[in-house]
């Protein structure tokens, strides 16, 4: 986790930056899916870009998915 600077206080407060990278299967595991249903959002453009592809698998930041999912408009984090 990586800190952004800030006052602390209400108007300005100190940012959290999670930077674990999930594959489909932490993902799934966080969204209470099956990996494959993780791939099949992946492949039908529902799921956002990853962040870091290594060795051809891809890989995204914890906060990309958790945004993604609070924008999802049927679902809420869990």
């Amino acid at each position: 986790m990586t800190l952004i600077p800030g006052s602390g206080t209400a108007e300005e407060p100190t940012k959290t930056i999670d930077r674990a990278l999930w594959s489909y299967k932490e993902i799934a595991a966080y969204i209470n899916v099956r990996p494959d249903k993780v791939r099949w959002y992946r492949k039908h453009g529902l799921l956002p870009a990853p962040d870091h592809v290594d060795g051809g698998k891809p890989y995204w930041y914890s906060d990309t998915v958790r945004a993604w999912m609070a924008s999802r408009p049927s679902r809420r984090e869990p």
